[in-house]
């Protein structure tokens, strides 16, 4: 799977790599390009995921304020919900494309 802006790969790892939440693709943190995010002040918290990270997406083409984000502190309850610990894994907003 790929996470791409306009042609940058922002993101890529295997499908099985990867965890599939509430229609968004999580990737691990191992498969995100070195420099493409950056984090951002913006607050949020899930319900039943915790708090997460908002990161603006970073290409040569410019940046994607908020374009993705992370939950580095699973509640125990979401790993369990998920079955997989995803803590830390990165997931993208709509205008960065996800493809297999």
């Amino acid at each position: 799977m790929r996470a791409t802006v306009e042609g940058t790969v922002i993101a890529e790892a295997p499908e099985s790599e990867l965890v599939r939440i509430e229609g968004n693709w999580y990737f691990p943190p191992s498969a995100v390009a070195p420099g493409a995010l950056t984090e951002s002040p913006t607050a949020y918290t899930c319900p039943w995921k915790g708090p997460a990270q908002y990161f603006d997406v970073v290409t040569p083409e410019g940046t994607r304020k908020d374009g993705a984000w992370s939950y580095p502190d699973l509640k125990p309850s979401a790993v369990e919900r998920v079955g997989h610990d995803f803590a830390g894994y990165v997931a993208f907003s709509p205008g960065i494309t996800v493809t297999a």
